[in-house]
């Protein structure tokens, strides 16, 4: 096995990072979701309130 240097090692795995771009997307897109499936459950359970 040889040696590879650190920054060499550095520039590698940033090099094999940068085709993953859609990670940023889909955090936004299940942050979004998230939070539309709570408030449509608030919205639906507020229904059931009883007014006594």
């Amino acid at each position: 096995m040889q040696h590879i240097p650190h920054p060499a090692r550095l520039a590698e795995a940033l090099a094999a990072a940068e085709p993953q771009g859609t990670g940023n997307l889909l955090r936004i897109v299940l942050v979004v979701m998230v939070l539309g499936c709570a408030l449509a459950a608030w919205f639906l359970l507020r229904g059931y309130k009883k007014d006594d």
